[in-house]
Protein backbone atom coordinates (compact mmCIF):
# COMPACT_ATOMS: atom_id res chain seq x y z
CA UNK A 1 0.00 0.00 0.00
CA UNK A 2 1.49 3.36 -0.98
CA UNK A 3 1.54 6.39 1.34
CA UNK A 4 -0.80 8.92 -0.09
CA UNK A 5 0.34 11.47 -2.57
CA UNK A 6 -0.41 14.99 -1.86
CA UNK A 7 -3.03 16.45 -2.93
CA UNK A 8 -2.36 18.12 -6.41
CA UNK A 9 -1.59 22.11 -7.37
CA UNK A 10 -3.56 22.98 -10.09
CA UNK A 11 -1.21 24.88 -12.87
CA UNK A 12 -2.99 26.18 -15.85
CA UNK A 13 -5.21 23.16 -15.77
CA UNK A 14 -2.88 20.37 -15.23
CA UNK A 15 -2.47 18.51 -11.51
CA UNK A 16 0.34 18.78 -10.59
CA UNK A 17 1.54 16.67 -7.15
CA UNK A 18 4.06 18.91 -4.51
CA UNK A 19 6.77 16.27 -4.68
CA UNK A 20 10.66 16.31 -4.61
CA UNK A 21 12.97 14.39 -6.24
CA UNK A 22 13.26 11.80 -3.08
CA UNK A 23 9.36 11.91 -2.88
CA UNK A 24 8.81 10.74 -6.41
CA UNK A 25 11.60 8.32 -6.75
CA UNK A 26 9.76 6.60 -2.89
CA UNK A 27 6.37 6.65 -4.88
CA UNK A 28 7.61 4.68 -7.71
CA UNK A 29 9.41 2.34 -5.36
CA UNK A 30 6.07 2.21 -3.13
CA UNK A 31 4.00 1.56 -6.54
CA UNK A 32 6.34 -1.46 -7.76
CA UNK A 33 6.13 -3.00 -4.28
CA UNK A 34 2.31 -2.72 -4.71
CA UNK A 35 2.41 -4.24 -7.93
CA UNK A 36 -0.65 -3.14 -9.92
CA UNK A 37 0.03 -1.51 -13.70
CA UNK A 38 0.10 2.14 -13.38
CA UNK A 39 2.56 5.08 -14.92
CA UNK A 40 3.33 8.51 -14.08
CA UNK A 41 3.82 11.76 -15.80
CA UNK A 42 6.91 13.96 -15.88
CA UNK A 43 5.34 17.11 -17.40
CA UNK A 44 7.38 19.81 -18.30
CA UNK A 45 5.59 23.76 -20.38
CA UNK A 46 5.03 21.92 -23.94
CA UNK A 47 2.68 19.14 -22.24
CA UNK A 48 0.65 21.95 -20.42
CA UNK A 49 0.12 24.12 -23.13
CA UNK A 50 -0.52 21.01 -25.18
CA UNK A 51 -3.27 19.69 -23.04
CA UNK A 52 -5.31 22.91 -23.65
CA UNK A 53 -5.30 21.24 -27.82
CA UNK A 54 -5.59 18.03 -26.68
CA UNK A 55 -8.57 17.43 -24.43
CA UNK A 56 -7.04 13.40 -23.98
CA UNK A 57 -3.71 14.97 -21.84
CA UNK A 58 -5.99 15.99 -19.12
CA UNK A 59 -7.51 12.65 -19.18
CA UNK A 60 -3.66 10.89 -19.17
CA UNK A 61 -2.64 13.59 -16.14
CA UNK A 62 -6.01 12.40 -14.19
CA UNK A 63 -5.40 9.05 -14.10
CA UNK A 64 -1.56 8.81 -13.54
CA UNK A 65 -0.61 7.87 -9.96
CA UNK A 66 1.25 11.37 -9.82
CA UNK A 67 2.45 13.63 -11.72
CA UNK A 68 5.35 16.27 -11.16
CA UNK A 69 6.54 19.63 -12.65
CA UNK A 70 9.55 19.02 -15.28
CA UNK A 71 9.97 22.88 -15.50
CA UNK A 72 11.16 25.35 -13.53
CA UNK A 73 8.62 27.97 -15.48
CA UNK A 74 5.99 25.67 -13.82
CA UNK A 75 7.60 25.72 -10.24
CA UNK A 76 7.52 29.56 -10.39
CA UNK A 77 3.71 29.43 -11.26
CA UNK A 78 2.92 27.75 -8.61
CA UNK A 79 3.76 30.43 -6.09
CA UNK A 80 0.62 32.04 -6.96
CA UNK A 81 -1.15 28.83 -5.51
CA UNK A 82 -2.42 28.08 -2.03
CA UNK A 83 -0.34 24.19 -2.55
CA UNK A 84 2.93 25.12 -3.86
CA UNK A 85 5.49 22.83 -5.68
CA UNK A 86 8.58 22.31 -3.70
CA UNK A 87 11.08 21.29 -7.30
CA UNK A 88 11.24 20.46 -10.47
CA UNK A 89 11.51 16.85 -10.76
CA UNK A 90 13.10 15.85 -14.25
CA UNK A 91 12.25 12.81 -16.39
CA UNK A 92 15.78 13.41 -17.53
CA UNK A 93 17.27 13.12 -13.98
CA UNK A 94 14.44 10.57 -12.87
CA UNK A 95 15.50 7.90 -14.99
CA UNK A 96 19.13 7.91 -13.54
CA UNK A 97 17.66 7.55 -10.03
CA UNK A 98 15.30 5.42 -10.80
CA UNK A 99 17.99 3.01 -12.15
CA UNK A 100 20.05 3.37 -8.89
CA UNK A 101 16.86 2.34 -6.89
CA UNK A 102 16.74 -0.63 -9.32
CA UNK A 103 19.87 -1.70 -9.19
CA UNK A 104 19.92 -1.48 -5.10
CA UNK A 105 16.63 -3.16 -5.09
CA UNK A 106 17.01 -5.75 -8.17
CA UNK A 107 14.33 -4.38 -10.26
CA UNK A 108 14.30 -5.18 -13.84
CA UNK A 109 14.31 -2.56 -16.67
CA UNK A 110 12.93 -2.12 -19.78
CA UNK A 111 13.44 0.64 -22.67
CA UNK A 112 10.80 1.54 -25.08
CA UNK A 113 11.29 4.04 -28.07
CA UNK A 114 13.85 5.97 -29.33
CA UNK A 115 15.58 6.46 -32.51
CA UNK A 116 17.04 2.94 -33.69
CA UNK A 117 20.22 1.80 -31.39
CA UNK A 118 19.73 4.48 -28.97
CA UNK A 119 17.69 2.01 -26.37
CA UNK A 120 20.52 -0.28 -26.62
CA UNK A 121 23.14 2.28 -25.94
CA UNK A 122 21.33 4.03 -23.07
CA UNK A 123 20.69 0.41 -21.53
CA UNK A 124 24.88 -0.31 -21.72
CA UNK A 125 25.43 3.09 -20.30
CA UNK A 126 23.23 2.79 -17.44
CA UNK A 127 24.20 -0.93 -16.84
CA UNK A 128 28.23 0.59 -16.51
CA UNK A 129 27.11 3.34 -13.78
CA UNK A 130 24.71 1.02 -11.68
CA UNK A 131 26.27 -2.00 -11.56
CA UNK A 132 23.79 -4.89 -10.57
CA UNK A 133 21.20 -3.04 -12.84
CA UNK A 134 19.13 -5.80 -14.77
CA UNK A 135 18.19 -4.06 -18.24
CA UNK A 136 15.62 -7.00 -19.19
CA UNK A 137 14.78 -5.74 -22.33
CA UNK A 138 14.49 -3.03 -24.75
CA UNK A 139 12.93 -2.51 -28.28
CA UNK A 140 12.64 0.71 -30.74
CA UNK A 141 9.32 0.13 -33.13
CA UNK A 142 7.68 2.59 -35.08
CA UNK A 143 4.88 2.13 -32.57
CA UNK A 144 2.35 4.33 -34.38
CA UNK A 145 2.78 1.85 -37.71
CA UNK A 146 2.27 -1.58 -35.53
CA UNK A 147 -0.09 -3.97 -36.69
CA UNK A 148 -2.37 -5.07 -34.21
CA UNK A 149 -0.74 -8.47 -34.06
CA UNK A 150 2.73 -6.92 -34.10
CA UNK A 151 1.60 -4.95 -30.90
CA UNK A 152 0.36 -7.86 -29.40
CA UNK A 153 3.59 -9.41 -29.98
CA UNK A 154 5.44 -6.23 -28.18
CA UNK A 155 2.83 -6.15 -25.52
CA UNK A 156 3.82 -10.07 -24.66
CA UNK A 157 7.73 -9.51 -25.55
CA UNK A 158 7.80 -6.76 -22.48
CA UNK A 159 5.78 -9.07 -20.49
CA UNK A 160 7.90 -11.86 -20.29
CA UNK A 161 10.98 -9.58 -19.62
CA UNK A 162 8.84 -8.63 -16.02
CA UNK A 163 10.42 -5.29 -15.88
CA UNK A 164 9.30 -3.36 -12.65
CA UNK A 165 9.48 -0.20 -14.68
CA UNK A 166 9.12 0.72 -18.44
CA UNK A 167 10.41 3.51 -19.73
CA UNK A 168 9.04 5.45 -22.67
CA UNK A 169 10.95 7.42 -25.25
CA UNK A 170 8.10 7.79 -27.93
CA UNK A 171 7.87 11.64 -28.25
CA UNK A 172 5.47 14.41 -27.39
CA UNK A 173 2.26 13.82 -26.92
CA UNK A 174 2.08 10.59 -28.32
CA UNK A 175 3.96 8.80 -25.43
CA UNK A 176 2.07 9.62 -22.67
CA UNK A 177 -1.11 9.06 -24.93
CA UNK A 178 0.21 5.83 -26.08
CA UNK A 179 1.18 4.68 -22.45
CA UNK A 180 -2.15 5.32 -21.39
CA UNK A 181 -3.79 3.55 -23.86
CA UNK A 182 -1.84 0.91 -23.41
CA UNK A 183 -0.45 0.59 -19.72
CA UNK A 184 -2.92 -1.54 -17.57
CA UNK A 185 -2.64 -4.04 -21.15
CA UNK A 186 1.30 -4.07 -20.90
CA UNK A 187 0.62 -4.82 -17.20
CA UNK A 188 4.24 -3.26 -16.18
CA UNK A 189 4.07 -2.10 -12.23
CA UNK A 190 5.41 1.43 -13.31
CA UNK A 191 5.79 3.22 -16.58
CA UNK A 192 6.74 6.37 -17.34
CA UNK A 193 7.26 8.87 -20.53
CA UNK A 194 10.72 10.02 -20.40
CA UNK A 195 10.86 12.18 -23.39
CA UNK A 196 14.87 12.99 -24.61
CA UNK A 197 16.26 10.67 -21.63
CA UNK A 198 17.40 7.83 -24.05
CA UNK A 199 19.26 10.47 -26.08
CA UNK A 200 21.17 11.72 -23.47
CA UNK A 201 21.86 8.85 -21.67
CA UNK A 202 23.43 7.31 -24.91
CA UNK A 203 25.12 10.54 -25.59
CA UNK A 204 23.24 11.16 -28.93
CA UNK A 205 22.34 14.91 -27.54
CA UNK A 206 24.51 16.37 -24.50
CA UNK A 207 22.07 17.94 -21.88
CA UNK A 208 22.94 21.10 -20.53
CA UNK A 209 25.79 21.75 -17.91
CA UNK A 210 24.86 21.77 -14.55
CA UNK A 211 26.13 25.61 -13.80
CA UNK A 212 23.32 25.85 -17.03
CA UNK A 213 20.47 24.33 -15.63
CA UNK A 214 21.39 26.08 -11.87
CA UNK A 215 20.59 29.79 -14.08
CA UNK A 216 17.60 28.06 -15.92
CA UNK A 217 19.49 28.05 -19.47
CA UNK A 218 18.76 25.29 -20.52
CA UNK A 219 16.02 25.72 -23.19
CA UNK A 220 18.43 28.23 -25.02
CA UNK A 221 20.84 25.45 -24.49
CA UNK A 222 18.40 23.08 -25.90
CA UNK A 223 17.30 24.82 -28.54
CA UNK A 224 21.13 25.42 -30.02
CA UNK A 225 21.34 21.51 -29.94
CA UNK A 226 18.37 20.78 -32.50
CA UNK A 227 17.16 24.92 -33.85
CA UNK A 228 15.08 23.45 -36.44
CA UNK A 229 12.95 21.11 -34.36
CA UNK A 230 12.81 23.49 -31.27
CA UNK A 231 13.06 26.71 -31.90
CA UNK A 232 9.44 26.77 -32.89
CA UNK A 233 7.92 24.78 -30.34
CA UNK A 234 9.72 27.03 -28.25
CA UNK A 235 8.36 30.39 -28.83
CA UNK A 236 4.63 28.74 -29.04
CA UNK A 237 5.56 28.17 -25.52
CA UNK A 238 7.23 31.71 -24.40
CA UNK A 239 3.91 33.03 -25.65
CA UNK A 240 1.73 30.98 -23.44
CA UNK A 241 3.61 31.50 -20.62
CA UNK A 242 2.77 34.72 -20.94
CA UNK A 243 -0.56 34.33 -21.56
CA UNK A 244 -1.46 32.33 -18.52
CA UNK A 245 0.96 34.90 -16.55
CA UNK A 246 -1.46 37.38 -17.68
CA UNK A 247 -4.54 35.49 -16.68
CA UNK A 248 -3.13 34.46 -13.37
CA UNK A 249 -2.23 38.34 -12.67
CA UNK A 250 -5.61 39.77 -13.50
CA UNK A 251 -7.08 36.89 -11.25
CA UNK A 252 -4.62 38.21 -8.39
CA UNK A 253 -5.73 41.52 -8.61
CA UNK A 254 -9.40 40.86 -8.69
CA UNK A 255 -9.15 38.70 -6.08
CA UNK A 256 -10.71 35.96 -7.97
CA UNK A 257 -10.09 32.25 -6.87
CA UNK A 258 -6.32 30.94 -8.10
CA UNK A 259 -6.98 27.66 -8.78
CA UNK A 260 -6.79 26.28 -11.99
CA UNK A 261 -8.54 23.22 -11.38
CA UNK A 262 -11.65 22.43 -13.84
CA UNK A 263 -15.25 23.06 -13.15
CA UNK A 264 -17.24 20.07 -14.05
Amino acid sequence: MTDQVPSPCWIWGVPFHPLTYGQAIDQVDQLIRQGVPSYFVTANLNTVMLSHDVPALRTVASDAAFVVADGITLVMASKWKETQIPERVTGSDLIYGLSELAARKNYGIFLLGGAPGVAEKAAEQLTQRYPGLRIVGTASPEIHKLSDQERRELFQQIRDAGPSLLFVALGQPKGELWLHDHYQEIGVPVSVQVGASFDFVAGRFRRAPGWVQRIHMETPYRIMQEPRRLAPRYTRNALFIMRMSLKDATRKLTGRPMDDKPRA
